[in-house]
């Protein structure tokens, strides 16, 4: 049966009822969202879905909580918050009517649950701190969230629920975002295998536009590439590839004398007419037109390779 209610706790909110409202909200937009702790409203019933409130954990009668002894646990013992339980049991629904192609549900509802999902449960359970991160920690997504709740001697006694609806937009831009670059990136795996494929042996990576590469690079074993080049809106942009998915470290740099060089400048010490901008941290290049671009990739090739970066990393 269809809910007609989604049944949250009154009072201050945080991020994992938000966020589990974001997901049902999607799913059932007809029904109205009830914030309530009254005993008519958190015991279940067939009109509705009871979520972080309740004390109880029972999928069949729809009602989330995990705050009651022998709250559930994932596999590996970590614990959920209501967003966890949430996102268990509808978040490959909510994919679905998000527009993931059926192929893509499984790996984008694994990957949002491990990156997203779990580390809202572990903090909304004190099972990790966002001050783990220092003093980016009050800029995590749980605390930012908590930030839209009314200051504490507000009177007005609808503030704690128009807060908690202005906050719920808020929530649902990110969840939208992340959903929609998980399923890009997997829209880009396709494109760049086949770039990989027309590449060959060769050391640059031409792609049809700019798209996340590197987990398809990684994933076809592609070691030998170490530029990549594709279109922008008005020029080309020639880039390197990261060693690893955290850091900075690239396979090869651009060359040295290219650093902080723009049009003129640029040419002269590329010989490339149409190089137009080189970034001094020579990670990033551009050109005005593709051969200028793929000449100043040949360059950057022939000078990697000529310092053994080339071979160093077609041996790792």
């Amino acid at each position: 049966m269809t809910p007609e209610f989604l049944v949250t706790h009154s009072g201050g909110f945080h991020a994992d009822e938000l966020l589990s409202s974001v997901i049902l909200t999607r799913l059932f937009p007809q029904a109205r969202i009830v914030r309530s702790r009254a005993p008519e409203w958190i015991t279940p019933a067939e009109d509705r879905i009871i979520y972080d409130v309740g004390g109880a954990y029972d999928a069949e009668a729809r009602i989330f909580d995990h705050h009651q002894r022998g709250a559930p646990l994932r596999e590996d013992g970590q614990p959920y918050s209501s967003f966890g339980l949430i996102w268990k049991h509808f978040g490959r629904d909510y994919l679905a009517a998000f527009g993931v192609p059926e192929a893509h549900v499984e790996v984008v509802h694994a990957s949002f649950d491990a990156g997203f999902v779990l580390p809202i449960d572990l903090v909304d359970n004190g099972a990790l701190s966002p001050s783990v991160a220092g003093v980016l920690g009050g800029l995590s997504l749980p605390v930012l969230l908590e930030t839209l709740k009314p200051v504490f001697d507000e009177t007005d006694p609808e503030a704690d629920d128009r807060a908690f609806h202005s906050a719920l937009a808020i929530a649902r831009s990110f969840v939208e975002a992340r959903i929609e670059k998980s399923a890009a990136k997997l829209r880009a795996e396709a494109l760049v295998h086949q770039a990989i494929v027309d590449a060959g042996e060769g050391r640059i990576l031409e792609l049809p536009m700019g798209m996340p590469f590197r987990p398809a690079v990684v994933k076809a074993g592609a070691d030998h590439l170490l530029f990549v080049v594709h279109p922008r809106d008005k020029d080309w942009c020639l880039t390197t590839i990261r060693r690893a998915d955290e850091g900075f470290e690239v396979r090869a740099d651009l060359p040295a004398a290219w650093a902080g060089l723009t049009n003129g400048d640029l040419e002269a010490a590329s010989g490339v007419t149409g190089a137009s901008f080189c970034h001094n941290g020579r990670f990033v290049a551009a050109a005005k037109t593709r051969e200028a671009a793929l000449a100043m990739a040949e360059l950057a090739v022939k000078e990697a390779i000529s310092t053994g970066l080339g071979q160093v990393e077609a041996a790792e």
